[in-house]
């Protein structure tokens, strides 16, 4: 295994560089740069644009510089220095910015996952167990359900629920007194309340595909000859289930971190825009939209380096999970 770790964190090298590559070219391919679209905003507003002055905020921005080297000034400074660079929309470093907001869309998308592990695995399990019952028709309908009705819309109905029944606004992570004040326990109990509605909405349509697949995979699972040899041994029903076909029937579960680490720093970003929330989604698409080369490569990167580190340990806790996979 320690082998199989260290090949994989190799490979891992050139994959980086690579995808760092490939995402500074991606943001420079749309026309123009960050100092044309803010000419064009400035001309929308009726302002007059002196082309010097635009000239001078290139050659202050870099923008000047083939894009080569735009991209060797990036990377060999987060490389040797861990510096992002500085941010042209905002006039402030990228780290700050990042930091500023990741803590915030980590715990709201490990608080939307763990709620869909939780509800998702149980009902999985009955609707597999109970083939074609009355709970199984019902977990079915409602995984359809949340599977057809988009985020943003349920966000948008919680939403008015909440204003036209409770008298309640539910936008945003925090009430308006706590938006700027110091962390208190009254602080870290309204996040908790303003948390529910957002967690509900993110978790939605992931625990319906969740409930579909473990249900799917678990009924593959029941009616293979070890389940029934297990069971002419003599092991309680519900002990059988929970430590063999449930156990194989987990591999999609655990597959899925290739792709919940990345929405740790991306998080629904139209579902933010809906909810007012904080996190770092509408940044990065603030950021694509101005051509903000640092804080968008910035993001992108990092959403590159988590889907690679969530693989990993996808792939290491899949073999630890399942016996069928070894290490190659």
């Amino acid at each position: 295994m320690p082998r199989y770790v260290l090949k994989r964190l190799l490979y891992m090298i050139p994959t980086l560089i690579a995808i760092s590559i490939v995402a500074f070219a991606l943001i420079q391919l749309p026309p123009g740069d960050f100092v044309t679209t803010l000419a064009a905003q400035m001309s929308q507003a009726g302002d007059t644009v002196d082309p010097n002055t635009l000239a001078m905020l290139r050659r202050q921005y870099g923008l000047d510089q083939p894009i080569w080297v735009q991209y060797w000034i990036w990377i060999s400074n987060i490389v040797l220095y861990g510096d992002f660079g500085r941010s042209f929309d905002w006039d402030a470093p990228v780290s700050d910015l990042l930091w500023n907001r990741l803590g915030l869309t980590v715990v709201l998308s490990l608080t939307a996952l763990v709620f869909t592990w939780v509800i998702s695995l149980p009902i999985g399990i009955y609707s597999a167990v109970r083939k074609y019952s009355i709970g199984d028709y019902a977990a079915t309908f409602f995984a359809f359900v949340g599977l057809a009705v988009p985020n943003f819309l349920l966000a948008l109905i919680l939403m008015y629920a909440a204003l036209r029944f409770l008298g309640i606004s539910i936008d945003g992570l925090f009430s308006r007194e706590y938006v700027d004040a110091p962390w208190s326990w009254g602080k870290f109990i309204d996040l908790a309340q303003h948390l529910i509605v957002p967690v509900i909405v993110l978790g939605c349509s992931g625990t319906a595909a969740l409930v579909r697949i473990m249900r799917a995979n678990l009924l593959d699972e029941l009616y293979k000859p070890y389940v029934t040899t297990a069971r002419a041994k003599g092991l309680s029903e519900w002990r059988l289930i929970l430590k063999y076909p449930v156990r194989a029937a987990l591999n999609p579960f655990v597959s899925t971190l290739g792709w919940t680490l990345p929405e740790l720093v991306s998080g629904a970003t139209v579902t933010a825009i809906v909810l007012n929330l904080p996190t770092t989604g509408p940044l990065l698409l603030r950021a694509l939209i101005a051509q903000d080369v640092y804080l968008a490569g910035a993001m992108i990167l990092m959403l590159s380096v988590l889907t690679v580190i969530g693989t990993l340990i996808s792939d290491l806790l899949l073999a630890w999970l399942d016996p069928r996979i070894r290490y190659k």
